[in-house]
């Protein structure tokens, strides 16, 4: 690798993926260089890979993946503040534009001209930050103190979005502390929830999926208990009594059986908050209008990406436990084929030139 050239992940269609190398531009006024140290695989990597694309949304053109990602400052632009060349910074993948009717109403997450790192939504496609360099916006660019793990670091992005999806159930139902929550699904997303539900006072956390080794993880991140429910179907009995003893649950997985478990252990006016996504999902509409369930979907991230970065930076919240791999750029297609494979993997990561 020379100082412009750089190593990059890009996929060329479903079941194409690449490393290859392509000329790096420098940062222009108001941008960074940023060395990656570590990226997650996330599941719409993982999508674009296996499937090519995620629903209506297809991969039409060579993409860079990877938008869950940690590096050191390289190099500073013109009129860049704040940020020192050697930091550790984690970089936040959103870039709403600020001028659509939902950036003026301050709903930023909704921007409907959003640029998103690794996303193929638009044409051209947002290339994702799995290279060894990047060039990212400063404003994007968020600090971390000197000793954080890289690896954590990249865990910011996922992070966020369990605490907006935390923040999104609070604020119908209140502070978590004290409460009794379900988290279906123990995948990433599954694991974070249960330790930001752990950060934020639960009284007693429960922990569903069919996988031993994710479960296993979730115990690590703060789970009291972890319920395997191919293996044990009547695991969820306890908190199903007297019209359910839930009085949260984060859905992670989209899944019909686990969506309709959740429910029947939901009390009364209990909040179902949907993180998880797939298609068109059957629920039990019944049972939610006759319990009153409060039903709250939740979408990425906004002003919490900041607040992970925090977080994890304070040790507040350590993501490490659930990272269960890192492969080396020249083995990505291995490290894709692992993340994959949720049998023995929850987080994987990548390295780059910067590690």
């Amino acid at each position: 690798m020379t100082m412009t050239e750089n190593r990059i992940v890009r996929l060329h269609g479903q079941n194409d993926l690449r490393l290859e190398t392509q000329p790096l531009p420098a940062p222009g006024p108001g941008e960074v260089r940023v060395a990656v140290r570590a990226g997650g695989i996330c599941g719409s990597d993982l999508h674009y890979w296996l499937e090519g694309g995620i629903g209506t949304i297809r991969v039409r053109e060579p993409i860079i993946l990877g938008h869950e990602a940690a590096g050191v400052i390289e190099t500073l632009g013109t009129g860049v503040t704040g940020l020192q060349v050697g930091q550790l910074v984690a970089m936040n993948p959103s870039h709403p534009c600020g001028e659509c009717a939902f950036c003026r109403q301050g709903l930023t997450i909704h921007c409907t001209a959003m640029k998103f790192k690794g996303s193929a939504m638009y044409l051209p496609h947002q290339q994702g930050m799995f290279r060894d360099l990047v060039v990212i916006g400063a404003g994007q660019c968020h600090p971390l103190p000197a000793g954080t793990d890289p690896g954590a670091a990249a865990c910011a992005e996922p992070l966020a979005v369990c605490l907006h999806a935390t923040n999104r159930g609070e604020a119908v139902a209140g502070s978590l502390a004290g409460k009794v929550v379900l988290v279906t699904g123990a995948g990433p997303i599954g694991a974070l929830c249960v330790a930001v539900a752990r950060q934020r006072g639960a009284a007693e956390i429960i922990v569903t999926d069919i996988q031993d080794a994710t479960l296993a993880v979730a115990r690590k991140m703060g789970a009291d208990h972890a319920i395997n429910t191919l293996t044990h179907p009547e695991g969820l009995a306890p908190w199903q009594e007297d019209k359910g003893k839930v009085d949260l649950v984060f859905e992670c997985s989209a899944a019909a059986a686990a969506i309709q478990g959740a429910i029947t252990c939901l009390r009364p006016r209990g909040t179902l908050v949907q993180v998880g996504v797939a298609g068109p999902t059957p629920m039990p509409l019944n049972v939610m209008v006759g319990k009153e369930i409060l039903f709250v979907g939740s979408q990425r991230f906004d002003r919490e990406f900041a607040d992970a970065v925090a977080l994890i930076g304070a040790g507040a919240i350590d993501p490490r436990p659930m990272i269960t791999g890192t492969w080396p750029a020249e083995q990505a297609l291995a490290a894709f084929d692992a993340a994959r494979d949720r049998a023995r993997s929850v987080k994987v990561h990548i390295s780059f030139a910067g590690a």
